[in-house]
């Protein structure tokens, strides 16, 4: 559904960016991403689905849920099923995590020959434990001969079609061992068509503030676009950010989880526009039951996209004054009669919250310790794929 925009004042002070000229066109390869928004994959989130939900909202570049390499090469059924995309999808554009420059390869390959996307992004940022303890996500640039293996062989492998790669990067694996700028070289060197940063170290995961002077840093020393991600939960955030690094174009995650009209907001921004959307408790009962929908269609049975649909409800309703029984009840629907009954009961009169405007969404953890394989930190020039890394062909 489409939700009217309108000017708005943020409460708390935030910077009022009145008129601010239109934003270029981010460009990837072939193709301009208009407005310079792109959406972060997150894992049992951005499926078929939600991209189209927040598609229908605004403009941007969507990207699905992180695969792995080998699962791919090795056609494991449930890749083969995050893998698709909407009919009005384009341009497609899929994450990739591997450790392994062959299979990596042999991945971007299969992307190529089989057609199955027009733009490839490469996860190094990854600050999951079981992730990092093999030496993947946010630890493999630390190791920079690997990493440049892996990234030239991609875009050796994507060349041939034309088909555009990028890396998403963290700072580095904690303050002590940064590795953005050496990565952002090395892929730049390597040919990619953009960088994105997420400005926190692996050890911060989602803790603490994003720091927005790397992502500055790392514009100043790259030719190719730089896009910055972290802390964007409104777009007037997004604003302050490319005002304040130069960046070229803002990677949103969290800041839309439950509220897929962010990127109407965004777009609105970039566009000049100082309207965002406030919906009220009946706009967004629509939306979520809109959610539902797309979920039973993509999973192909109205109660499986019911039950992936549960979710999500604590982030829609998030700030509502709405009862704890009806929360519990709408995060245990089977069925869309059963969503709407308890629809119903909402109030569809009630103001969104401004409260919430600004503040942090979905997950958060505290900083930690980054789990490495045994010896990682000794060697930054070996070329040694981490044993075990490319064991899991989950899909995940």
């Amino acid at each position: 559904m489409t939700i009217t925009a309108a000017p708005v004042s943020r409460p708390g002070g935030a910077p009022d960016h009145g008129t601010a000229p239109q934003a270029p066109a981010l460009a990837l390869g072939p193709y301009q991403v208009a407005p310079p928004v792109v959406l972060a994959p997150m894992a049992g989130i951005t499926n078929v689905a939600f991209r189209a939900l927040c598609a229908e909202h605004g403009a941007g570049l969507y990207v699905c849920e992180m695969v792995t390499t080998r699962a791919l090469v090795e056609r494991n059924p449930k890749t083969l099923r995050m893998v698709r995309f909407g009919a009005a999808e384009r341009p497609r554009s899929l994450q990739l995590y591997g450790v392994d420059p062959e299979i990596t390869a042999r991945a971007v390959r299969m992307v190529v020959e089989e057609d199955l996307a027009d733009h490839v992004d490469l996860n190094f940022g990854c600050p999951v434990p079981k992730v990092t303890r093999k030496g993947g996500g946010a630890a493999l640039p630390w190791r920079r001969t690997l990493f440049e293996a892996i990234v030239r062989g991609a875009v050796e492998a994507a060349a041939p079609a034309g088909v555009p790669v990028t890396v998403k990067l963290r700072r580095g694996i904690d303050d002590e061992h940064l590795t953005y700028l050496d990565a952002g070289r090395i892929a730049e060197d390597a040919g990619v068509a953009a960088v994105a940063l997420h400005g926190r170290t692996a050890a911060q995961r989602y803790s603490g503030t994003a720091d927005w002077s790397s992502i500055a840093a790392l514009k100043r020393a790259l030719s190719v676009p730089v896009l910055g991600n972290g802390d964007i939960w409104e777009a007037d955030d997004a604003l302050r950010m490319v005002a304040e690094t130069g960046c070229d174009g803002v990677v949103i995650g969290r800041g839309c989880l439950g509220r897929p009209w962010l990127f109407a907001d965004l777009a609105a921004a970039f566009a000049g526009s100082t309207e965002r959307v406030m919906p009220t408790l009946g706009q967004v009962a629509a939306t979520m039951r809109r959610h539902a929908v797309l979920l039973g269609e993509w999973l192909g049975s109205e109660r499986d996209g019911c039950v992936d649909f549960r979710k999500h409800v604590a982030w829609y309703l998030k700030g509502f004054p709405v009862g704890s029984d009806l929360r519990r009840a709408l995060a245990m629907v089977s069925g869309l009669s059963e969503l709407d009954d308890h629809l119903a009961r909402l109030d569809p009169a009630e103001p969104f919250p401004a409260s919430e405007l600004g503040r942090p969404r979905g997950r958060t953890s505290s900083p930690g310790r980054v789990a490495l394989p045994a010896g990682w930190l000794a060697d930054r020039d070996s070329p040694v794929v981490p044993v075990g890394a490319e064991l899991d062909t989950s899909g995940g």
